[in-house]
């Protein structure tokens, strides 16, 4: 007598096996979505930035900047006047209670930064972003001389483009974004490809993107 197949076993048999995890697309949509939305929101703010600054920078030469330029004049304390006779080097940095007394006296923060003694002075160079600024001290009168000039906003954000005289933690930050930026690129190329098929301007408009600088660099530059 013939036994009649069990429903639930005939159905476990035509039942698909389940796909590793690595093999599903599910699985591998939901992990690029994720990484392309938290490198977008890290890098977000420094992308408008850095585009907006990309025009500023491109149109450099057409944009007035009056700069404003600001003289100090002081003179360093007798008593302090012997922290300067016996530099340990050319380019020392200045001593601690001098850097202090200019800090308090005519408000230019010189710590750490590098000297240049002669003879008669010690000068030592500020540049920042934006601007610019030195302090010369007289090593036989003390007399105090400084220079501070600012140029404006809109150099103070191309700099910040350029890095230029911006320190360590900015330079920090520029890698970071750069890195945030490249995993926000590579994620979207990713998902660009996995959503093409359904978009038939998908690969056109990349490769858009690709061949108008390439054109430009080949035909424009010289």
């Amino acid at each position: 007598m013939n036994q009649s197949p069990d429903p639930a076993n005939f159905a476990a048999r035509r039942r698909p096996t389940p796909k590793p995890w690595y093999r599903s697309r599910g699985w591998w949509l939901k992990q690029l979505h994720g990484w392309h939305w938290m490198s977008a929101a890290i890098s977000l703010i420094g992308m408008l930035l850095f585009a907006a600054t990309g025009i500023t920078l491109n149109h450099a030469a057409s944009i007035d900047a009056t700069p404003e330029v600001r003289t100090l004049t002081g003179e360093l304390p007798r008593p302090l006047l012997g922290w300067l006779d016996n530099p340990t080097s050319d380019t020392a940095p200045l001593p601690a209670p001098v850097v202090t007394d200019l800090r308090q006296r005519i408000g230019l923060d010189t710590a750490g930064k590098q000297g240049e003694w002669s003879d008669g002075e010690v000068y030592v160079a500020l540049p920042r972003p934006g601007g610019d600024a030195w302090v010369s001290i007289d090593r036989k009168s003390g007399a105090i001389s400084a220079e501070i000039t600012r140029r404006g906003w809109i150099s103070y954000a191309n700099d910040l483009h350029k890095g230029r005289n911006t320190g360590g933690a900015w330079s920090w930050f520029i890698d970071i974004f750069a890195g945030a930026c490249i995993l926000f690129t590579l994620t979207g190329l990713v998902l660009l490809y996995m959503h093409s098929k359904p978009r038939p301007l998908t690969w056109p408009l990349v490769g858009l993107g690709l061949l108008a600088p390439l054109l430009i660099i080949l035909f424009f530059l010289h």
